[in-house]
């Protein structure tokens, strides 16, 4: 466990913890601590406490001093001299036409440095008016672009509550805020009724959002059945915040628009899951289901009877053997006539006619069969030239084969 006290620098600003180094310090005392930025004169605004050592941010820097009157002095002086530097910027910004808006001055409290606070639309060029100002002022110049939340928070104001505005009184941090929670709520989606100062969603959006999210879960939606006291009828509107919905119930032959606590109303599903509960205490005798096994399970728990033995197998005969592959096409083109030559017998010669000239096994050309009549010599010579023509064919069809 660690020793702590939380201090603040700014109104509604964040709290940082620190050492307190042994001083006896309470709620409201003035101290001067030692923070990234310098020398700081801040506001104690807790007593001393414990926290776990998880929760301590580390490096724990210690509290200097308790602030003298001295020190409230030179405060006093600085806020002083920031309305006057607030001025001068303002005259130099003119001076430069820069388009931006200077929102805040701050010194630091041993006169280190000057931090002007400022919002713009996008990236200023402000080169030349740092080297005015340092030239001026005699001591570092710093320029900081804020967005317009930390504008409204430095500037202050009324919000549409007729209250001054959360992040000026009493925010540390801003939290997101989204359109979603203001639908959950029920409210206008007009951009000017759920806009705050500086133009963005409330952040008081956020404080009943838990409060809704947790309530809706135990309500029906709109436009579902729900079993009231008066009979079944349609969910018109709920309250969120009383717990209680509008219901539009049939009565005669009109309908009315009659409020119940939620608490007293009931689903359908509710009610016929209860008929279930009641006929299994009617038969206590009846037998439950155990429960399924899961799937891995189910084959676990059965036990497979034993497998029949198989007899031995028959032995097989040898297998023929194959034959010759066929050779490519054109080998069984030419090896055709062959064989149908030998499968053929020569008929026999006959005495007195000419006869055919001998087949060649090796080529494939057809025979051509000639009429045992008599034939011109003329239609001889054309049938011989024929027979050249088809070899010659032949030899060349074989060549693009090979």
């Amino acid at each position: 466990m660690a020793m702590v006290i939380r201090v603040r620098f700014k109104r509604a600003s964040k709290l940082y913890d620190f050492d307190p180094n042994g001083l006896d310090l309470h709620n409201g005392t003035k101290v001067i601590t030692e923070t990234a930025r310098g020398v700081e004169l801040g506001e104690c605004m807790s007593g001393i406490m414990e926290i776990p050592d998880e929760r301590v941010v580390s490096p724990l820097k210690p509290i200097l001093r308790i602030a003298t009157e001295q020190d409230l002095a030179i405060q006093r002086r600085n806020e002083q001299s920031e309305k006057e530097a607030f001025d001068i910027a303002i005259d130099r910004i003119a001076e430069h036409k820069l388009e931006m808006k200077l929102v805040d001055v701050e010194y630091a409290f041993d006169h280190s440095k000057i931090i002007f606070y400022f919002t713009a639309n996008g990236r200023v060029d402000f080169r030349m008016l740092v080297k005015n100002l340092a030239s001026i002022f005699k001591t570092r110049i710093e320029l900081r672009q804020i967005g317009v939340r930390d504008e409204a928070k430095m500037l202050g104001g009324i919000g549409p509550c007729g209250r001054p505005i959360c992040c000026r009184s009493f925010l540390g941090d801003f939290t997101p805020v989204s359109i979603k929670m203001a639908k959950e709520q029920n409210l206008s989606l007009n951009p000017t009724k759920i806009s705050g100062l500086c133009d963005r969603l409330m952040c008081c959006l956020k404080y009943e959002q838990d409060q809704y999210e947790v309530t809706r879960k135990r309500m029906p939606r709109v436009g579902r059945e729900i079993i009231t006291p008066d009979g079944v009828g349609t969910i018109n509107a709920i309250n969120v915040l009383n717990e209680t919905v509008r219901v539009r119930i049939a009565v005669g032959d009109s309908f009315e628009l009659r409020e119940y606590p939620i608490d007293d109303c009931q689903r359908p599903n509710q009610e016929a899951s209860a008929p279930q509960g009641g006929e299994r205490a009617k038969n206590p005798d009846r037998e439950e289901k155990p429960p399924r096994a899961d799937k891995g399970e189910r084959g676990k728990g059965r036990e497979r009877g034993e497998r029949p033995e198989r007899g031995e197998k028959p032995e097989r005969g040898e297998k023929p053997e194959r034959g010759e592959r066929p050779g490519k096409r054109g080998a069984d083109k030419r090896q055709a006539p062959a064989q149908r030559a030998e499968t053929t017998e020569p008929a026999a010669a006959v005495p007195g006619e000419a006869q055919a000239p001998a087949h060649d096994p090796e080529t494939s050309v057809p025979e051509i069969s000639v009429p045992k009549t008599s034939v011109p010599e003329e239609t001889a010579a054309d049938i011989e030239v024929m027979e050249d023509v088809l070899e010659i064919c032949e030899e060349s069809s074989l060549e693009d084969l090979l």
